[in-house]
């Protein structure tokens, strides 16, 4: 199967926001959930952008171009609100934020990566002008993103490999368990109720940001009540969607945090739901008695709580 998995897919539905100027990782690091002041030009981050109650509003992969541009990948119907909020907060930070998007063209590759990045996910390495980026490979099969500037009227030269539809690469997104934040559960979820602490998405280490005290409590505290799982089901799910058990014809147990149909015509998701829930019981999508959900294992471990 891993074979028609691989080449290179356009991603339309990301965008970028830049962030340039001498104080630029500085700003983020205090708005974000990862560690941007020790952010090296061959490492990048999966970053969440959180209230005060510590849900998020968007989720990030960041990187450097230099040492003073930053450049954040998201779900493009999430950016001009993200870029609005987070420019409220610049004040008299050297550093401009801008909506770039038209200015890099971000593709999708499966399989034949650039030999020279790294294996461990979130790396990062310059090819020329382009930017590589390992992510956390799905179904057996490697994958990157890819980022290089667009210049006007010249039409941009990809990486080579046959062309993999925008729909399967938003597939092995779904397989490969880490969730992109959309609109439909912007605020829905803190950044562990998604496996962001087990997949390189939150420091805690680091300084302030906004909802720091909630996340931090949530871990330490260990009162995690809720995570990311995947499932698989026959019909259509949809982000934003409720997940029932039978335990509890009345209330929610959780919620679609992102989905995709397979190649196969399967639906899979990551499902963000009480922990109780996935110990046994029958799960269904959108009501009580709906489209039966199939438990899948993670592709990756989850770290205990602390």
């Amino acid at each position: 199967m891993a074979a028609g998995l691989q080449g290179v897919a356009m991603l339309p539905h990301l965008g970028i926001i830049r962030a340039h100027g001498a104080e630029a990782a500085k700003f983020l690091q205090g708005q974000l959930t990862q560690d941007f002041a020790l952010l090296g030009l061959s490492e990048a981050r999966l970053a969440a952008f959180c209230t005060a109650k510590g849900r998020m509003t968007a989720s990030f992969i960041g990187f450097k171009r230099s040492h003073d541009d930053v450049l954040l990948v998201c779900s493009r119907d999430l950016l001009p609100a993200t870029l609005k909020r987070l420019s409220m907060f610049v004040l008299r930070a050297q550093v401009k934020l801008s909506d770039a998007s038209d200015a890099f063209e971000v593709c999708g590759v499966a399989g034949s990566l650039s030999p020279a990045l790294p294996t461990q996910p979130w790396s990062a390495q310059a090819e020329g002008d382009a930017s590589w980026v390992r992510l956390y490979p799905a179904q057996g099969v490697e994958r990157a993103l890819w980022v290089a500037p667009r210049a006007p009227g010249v039409a941009t030269e990809r990486p080579a490999g046959p062309a993999l539809e925008t729909a399967t690469w938003q597939w092995l997104d779904v397989m490969s368990g880490v969730v992109t934040l959309t609109q439909p559960v912007v605020e829905a979820f803190v950044p562990q109720m998604l496996n962001y602490e087990s997949i390189g998405g939150v420091n805690f280490k680091k300084g302030c940001y906004p909802g720091q005290e909630v996340v931090a409590r949530s871990q330490f505290r260990g009162t995690l009540k809720r995570r990311a799982y995947l499932v698989s089901c026959a019909e259509a799910l949809a982000v934003g969607q409720d997940v029932f058990h039978d335990s509890d014809a009345e209330q929610a147990c959780g919620t679609v945090a992102a989905a995709a149909a397979s190649p196969a015509g399967e639906w899979h998701a990551m499902v963000s739901m009480q922990t109780a829930a996935a110990a046994g019981g029958t799960l269904t999508a959108g009501q009580p008695g709906g489209a039966a959900l199939t438990l899948l294992p993670l592709p990756y471990p989850l770290l205990a709580d602390i």
